[in-house]
């Protein structure tokens, strides 16, 4: 049996337009969770309908928007980039489902970002490099993950000073804050939003590359490092009273990552992490790049593949901003790609002399 619902969490969300005030959501319940068809969002979204699976794949397209869904799985394709869904898209003899709590925390956030309430102006930047002093974070031939961060840090600091913005950095030194203070930097600031930027490792595969970006986790949900649920997660954080903006600033940031330099897309991600679970306002975590990967590490010891990194995350800020200020829909991936390239050459990235050492970052203003 489909209980009929308008419950809350639909109404906050979609109450902005005549149809969706007009729009009756029906859910069912699976493994003591609530799911909606995949049928009722093609009505909602205005999705063509799909044709069968091709190699577990579905396609929708409504000509604003695209999504590839993959069934069975947590992996979500929206507008050109990956998402990570808090759960499973299921099939239910001939439906598929999707779990209210994913509709309402991430693809409706990502397909009507227009839509989303409670948003604040964006006067304030604070920047966060990860690591510092003792703790080098990971390391490659080029140098160690503490510099690099401080380093696209202070180059995007300076490119957001010139657009207005006003800028604190959490550290603007080599030395190592305590991870609990460095979102209460941002929570003290009014209209500001808080983008720590790291750089990823891994011991287990040395090809791993590519971007990724994580906010907070929703509650009642894994994050996307965990398999199931367990009792941490229906605790309620900080961050959760601005995941849904935290979700739109990740997404922000992310398509313009992707639609400014190629790389891997390893997809928008959730966590716990300390700096953006106990962030009240906007709070994202960049990863920018694998320095366990040959051909990252090599990237990411470029200076000017550092400027690119550091004028594609304030490309990402500006989307959000103009989101939130003038609920502009923000940029995709692909309006990215369709402006010409920068004048910097592979080769220039990728020239190793142009690597930072510690003694030579720039200082702080």
């Amino acid at each position: 049996m489909r209980p009929v619902i308008r419950h809350l969490l639909f109404l906050v969300l979609f109450a902005s337009t005549s149809r969706a005030v007009d729009f009756t959501w029906r859910t069912e319940r699976f493994e003591g969770r609530d799911y909606v068809s995949l049928q009722q969002m093609e009505e909602f979204y205005g999705f063509a309908s799909h044709l069968a699976p091709v190699n577990n794949v579905i396609g929708l397209d409504s000509g604003k928007a695209q999504m590839q869904i993959t069934l069975n799985s947590r992996e979500i394709e929206i507008n050109g980039v990956k998402h990570w869904l808090a759960f499973p898209v299921i099939e239910q003899g001939d439906n598929v489902l999707f779990s209210r709590l994913d509709l309402a925390k991430i693809i409706e956030p990502s397909l009507r970002p227009e839509f989303i309430p409670n948003m604040s102006p964006v006067k304030t930047v604070v920047l966060d490099p990860g690591h510092g002093a003792n703790d080098k974070g990971a390391v490659s031939r080029y140098g160690n993950e503490k510099d690099f961060a401080l380093d696209v840090c202070l180059r995007a600091r300076r490119i957001l000073l010139d657009r207005g913005y006003q800028v604190i950095m959490t550290r603007s030194t080599d030395v190592l804050i305590p991870l609990e203070e460095r979102p209460q930097v941002a929570n003290r600031t009014p209209d500001s939003i808080f983008v720590s930027v790291h750089f990823n490792a891994s011991s287990e595969n040395g090809q791993a590359s590519g971007f990724e970006v994580f906010s907070i986790t929703p509650r009642g949900a894994p994050s996307t490092a965990d398999e199931a649920l367990s009792l941490r997660d229906v605790r309620s954080e900080p961050g959760n009273v601005v995941d849904v903006q935290s979700g739109a600033l990740a997404t922000c940031v992310y398509h313009s990552l992707l639609g400014n330099i190629p790389q891997a897309d390893r997809g928008i991600k959730n966590a716990r992490f300390a700096v953006i679970r106990l962030a009240t306002v906007p709070a994202i975590l960049i990863e920018g790049g694998f320095l366990s990967s040959v051909s990252d590490s090599s990237l990411v010891g470029s200076a000017a593949w550092r400027t690119k990194l550091a004028e594609a995350i304030v490309e990402g800020i500006d989307s959000y901003k103009n989101l939130a200020e003038r609920k502009q829909p923000p940029k995709m991936v692909a309006d990215y790609r369709r402006i010409a390239p920068g004048s910097v050459t592979l080769r220039e990235m990728t020239d190793a002399s142009t690597t930072v050492h510690p003694k030579d970052l720039p200082a702080s203003n």
